[in-house]
């Protein structure tokens, strides 16, 4: 029968065992939770004070005598099985390397950089702004009105952070605060006879979620300000012409819709021509019309708000989503697919770029 006198035989077993399975046995039987020294303290509950006292220090130091000699040994054997497990895992210098796979450049970072080239070709220079917005740089000086929808928390992410005004701060909805911000930085080139020709790119963010729509999203903007006899609708028709032209590489018809926007007036659909064949979309072919981005001359209560005189200068605007563009042109149905990170779907699309660009 084991006791707390004849415990001690364990110890040289623990000193001698070859294996971490044979010091397992032996901590389920002595240290476990059901094992010997746990059995014993629950006696103690039935003892007087002195023999409560006596037989709890000598289970106290046996305890820490066994738990001390099974630790050190269980180091040890942990030891001796890394050593023998690195011995037989062994790399072979002279075996040839597997081969990477190959990487790709994301779609949305594809389609910017194509756009960015196509407006850079016609002069127009990159700008960046801040994504965290205050709100009259996103609404007020866009002539956005505090009754429009955009403007609500439905529609729009606010934080609790206020602006100069007391206003809540807000993630931009658009790229636009960076046509206002460089507007006010730059208006006085005007009068040196140097146009303000911008495009900005970069996320933005509304709250909605679907299939086409997603509460982070790319745009590109673009801004054109100069002197008020330069500035025309024909000569927006013609900048969005070459622009879907070049991006799509063939020629499409093209269409100015009348429409709303409280920062352009007038403002204008841009509709290119599409049709529909073994339920796949083919652009260029005048069967249907397909809405593909925003535009319009600028509203002459931006230019004053941004302390340009709209009797001597006016100005062009168009915004397009990059994700959409993108969707048009590889075929993509679900945007929701460019943000979910997965590596097949990336391969995919780089087979997919490849055949395009190959056909």
């Amino acid at each position: 029968m084991l006791t707390i006198d004849n415990i001690s035989k364990y110890i040289a077993e623990i000193k001698q065992a070859k294996s971490l399975d044979q010091l397992e046995k032996i901590h389920i039987l002595l240290l476990a939770k059901n094992g010997f020294f746990a059995h014993e303290m629950k006696k103690l509950s039935t003892l007087s004070i002195a023999e409560k006292k006596e037989l709890g220090q000598k289970l106290n130091l046996k305890k820490q005598e066994i738990q001390k000699e099974f630790n050190l040994q269980t180091a040890y054997l942990k030891k001796i099985q890394l050593e023998e497990k690195l011995k037989a895992e062994y790399v072979d210098l002279s075996l040839p390397i597997e081969p990477l796979p190959n990487g790709g450049i994301h779609p949305i970072s594809k389609v910017t950089e194509q756009m960015v080239n196509i407006f850079g070709q016609m002069g127009f220079s990159v700008r960046a702004g801040t994504e965290i917005e205050d709100d009259w740089y996103n609404f007020s000086a866009l002539n956005i009105q505090e009754t429009h929808p955009a403007r609500q928390d439905h529609d729009t992410f606010y934080l609790n952070a206020l602006d100069a005004n007391k206003n809540r701060k807000v993630l931009r909805t658009h790229t636009s605060n960076v046509q206002i911000r460089t507007m006010l930085a730059e208006k006085d080139s005007l009068t040196q006879g140097k146009p303000i020709k911008i495009i900005s790119t970069g996320r933005t963010y509304r709250s909605d979620s679907d299939s086409t729509h997603s509460p982070m999203f790319h745009q590109l903007e673009g801004l054109y300000i100069d002197k008020i006899e330069k500035i025309s609708i024909p000569l927006l028709f013609n900048i969005l012409q070459e622009f879907c032209e070049t991006f799509f590489a063939l020629s499409t018809p093209m269409r100015f819709r009348p429409s709303y926007f409280p920062f352009t007036s007038p403002s204008f659909e841009v509709d290119i021509a599409c049709t529909i064949k073994n339920d796949a979309l083919q652009i260029g072919i005048r069967d249907k019309w397909l809405e593909i981005l925003g535009s319009g001359l600028v509203h002459t209560n931006v230019l004053k708000n941004c302390g340009i005189d709209s009797e001597k200068y006016a100005g062009l605007a168009f915004g397009i989503g990059i994700e959409r563009m993108a969707m048009l042109k590889y075929g993509f149905k679900d945007l929701r697919s460019f943000f979910n990170s997965d590596v097949r779907w990336l391969q995919y699309y780089n087979l997919m770029l490849l055949k395009y660009l190959i056909s």
